[in-house]
């Protein structure tokens, strides 16, 4: 097993993932298996109790885990199915360690970070990058660990030491370290300055790891006297030191660090030069150009809690983008927050007010996307209200599937108390219900978590024919709470249609209101198992009837006609905030080689 190690240093947000993602993609073009592992300094066993303004979204895979969004990001580049334990935590590894102790595995022995800790996580590794995940039998040949944090950080030291460690006993030909860096531009001056990246390599150094190659954060590409100074401070080789400047779309990354022979020092670092071909990056690079070139805008209204943070809806807004560009259309985001549709907000601000009501209506679809607690939920109710009355695409996901069914019951049905019992539990009119096997004393891992398989009742209705008139799918979940069974019938009896369910039949997992052009709302969670050039079919449902082109995908059994295959863009996406009564472009560039968001820019 060959490893390639990519730490972060000066400052957080660098865009490790991103680097760890497009060399997986590189070496994969090269011919070989890829898999990768997340570290992830803090102390929480996983990031399902995280808020998504602490850490962005939390990822779900095949297996229930609850992980790092960065994880997602490797799942959509190499086309893989990690597993938990591809993200490791200090949580986990305390965790394991304690669970030793306990059984008395160490006979005795005082229990200490080094060896027991450091030990632990070269275990962890070596064992996990053993795993399979591209449905090949065997091991990768490669395992891209990405190390969060920054180097120097406190909670980083005990993985610092294990990985200086396991560098030691793989030996050289088995282990490359890719430290990506800032080169930032200071204004004043113009110049690029190295010292920042001089300090960083002299910390990592110090803690006992050398890097093999550089890869530079700036503006623009490092000047040829840049990158000596560099090579003779922090004793890498010139051909070693990569820029990863600013571009309009982040998938020419890859394309950059093939440019710049990148793939010949990592797989001359492996010794794996005689056993790799040539990347074969041909159809990216094609796909890249047409991504820059897309122009003809469609515009979807998400209406969420957590609209401060794109990240917080990072998988979403892939699947968005996956099938925007399958539909040839540009995609422009707009973002609402469901608080600010509310009529409290219409007497506290009435400018914030309007102007988040001239988002929605100016939208050709509407996404209302999963989340927890009841604030913004009744702007959800109306957000779903609007879309269902004015024959506009709706996608519920989720939390977004129960707000449909509340507000058709409230509104078709006459149930003006009906809620869910998590925003009231005295409604005399639950419409969702929590779910019994779910515990309400513990919140982490305690959810209906992972893939569960939907089987469709209904085989004539649009989620069956954009999945391709298949019988069942395998979707990932993650939910406490459930559409309450006992109301089923006198909603359908009003016209809703739950046309996919659990293998019992009774938990609802799909609804569609037939009478709408696209009205659906699942209970499970699509976005994460989008993938460039194959879209996630709902997605792509909503996209295509929000640019009139929806008759045309179910015909052709779920597919669009030249799509482009296994690509999307991201540089391009415009995004634009509604709200304060403004509308704010956020672009995915950067200031001084930082991109714009602190966790950093992701896929």
């Amino acid at each position: 097993m060959k490893y390639v190690l990519v730490t972060g240093g000066v400052v957080s947000g660098l865009g490790k993932g991103v680097t760890a993602s497009s060399i997986g993609l590189l070496l994969k073009a090269c011919g070989l298996r890829v898999t990768s592992i997340k570290i992830d300094p803090y102390l929480n066993t996983d990031a399902g109790t995280m808020s998504p303004f602490e850490h962005g979204e939390v990822f779900v895979l095949d297996d229930g885990g609850e992980v790092d969004l960065d994880l997602g990001n490797y799942e959509r580049f190499l086309d893989i199915k990690l597993t938990r334990d591809n993200n490791i935590t200090t949580g986990k590894i305390y965790q394991y360690v304690f669970d030793k102790e306990r059984r008395g595995d160490y006979l005795g022995k005082t229990v200490q970070v080094v060896p027991h800790i450091t030990d632990a996580i070269q275990e962890w590794i070596e064992r996990v990058a053993k795993i399979p995940v591209d449905g090949q039998e065997g091991p990768a040949d490669v395992c891209v660990i990405e190390l969060g944090g920054t180097i120097g950080d406190i909670e980083s030291m005990p993985f610092i030491e294990a990985l200086g460690q396991f560098s030691y006993r793989v030996g050289p030909g088995n282990f490359c370290l890719i430290h990506v860096s800032l080169v930032p531009v200071l204004n004043v001056v113009g110049e690029q300055k190295t010292k920042p990246t001089q300090h960083s390599v002299r910390g990592l150094r110090g803690l006992g790891l050398t890097p093999n190659i550089l890869a530079c954060r700036s503006t623009k590409a490092l000047e040829e006297n840049v990158k000596g100074k560099l090579a003779q401070f922090c004793h890498v080789p010139a051909e070693n030191i990569v820029t990863l400047y600013d571009v309009p779309n982040i998938w020419h990354i890859p394309l950059l660090l093939k440019d710049q022979k990148a793939h010949e020092a990592i797989l001359k670092g492996l010794n794996l030069l005689g056993v790799a071909r040539e990347p074969e990056l041909k159809e990216w690079t094609a796909r890249t150009k047409v991504f820059d070139e897309l122009h003809d805008p469609v515009t979807i209204a998400m209406v969420g809690k957590y609209t401060g943070l794109s990240d917080s809806y990072l998988s979403v807004l892939k699947a968005l983008l996956h099938a925007s560009v399958a539909c040839h259309r540009k995609l422009i985001v707009k973002w609402v927050a469901a608080s600010e549709l509310e009529d409290i907000a219409a007497e506290e601000a009435p400018d914030v007010y309007k102007a988040a009501w001239d988002c929605l209506k100016g939208a050709d679809g509407v996404l209302v996307p999963g989340g927890f607690g009841d604030r913004g939920v009744q702007g959800k109710i109306l957000a779903a209200k609007y879309a269902r009355e004015k024959n506009v695409p709706f996608l519920g996901i989720c939390l977004g599937m129960q707000i449909a069914v509340i507000e058709f019951a409230r509104s078709v049905l006459g149930l003006h108390d009906a809620n869910s019992t998590e925003f009231d539990p005295e409604t005399t009119n639950p419409c969702v219900i929590f779910m019994p096997e779910g515990s309400k004393t513990h919140m982490g891992g305690t959810m209906r978590l992972g893939s569960r398989r939907t089987y469709f009742n209904v085989t004539a209705c649009t989620s069956a024919k954009l999945y391709g008139n298949v019988n069942f799918v395998d979707e990932r979940h993650r939910h406490r709470y459930e559409v309450n069974p006992n109301i089923i019938s006198h909603l359908e009896n009003a016209g809703l249609s739950f046309v996919g369910r659990d293998e019992t039949g009774q938990r609802m997992e799909i609804v569609e209101l037939p009478s709408h052009p696209f009205f659906v709302g699942v209970q499970f969670h699509p976005e994460f198992k989008s993938r460039p050039g194959k879209p996630s079919a709902l997605f792509l449902g909503l996209i295509a009837a929000a640019c009139g082109r929806l008759e045309t995908v179910l015909l052709d059994n779920g597919h669009v006609k030249r799509s482009v295959s296994n690509g999307m863009s991201n540089g391009h996406t415009m995004v634009r905030m509604c709200k304060n009564g403004g509308t704010m472009k956020l672009a995915n560039g950067s200031i001084n080689g930082v991109y714009r968001n602190g966790n950093g820019v992701h896929f």
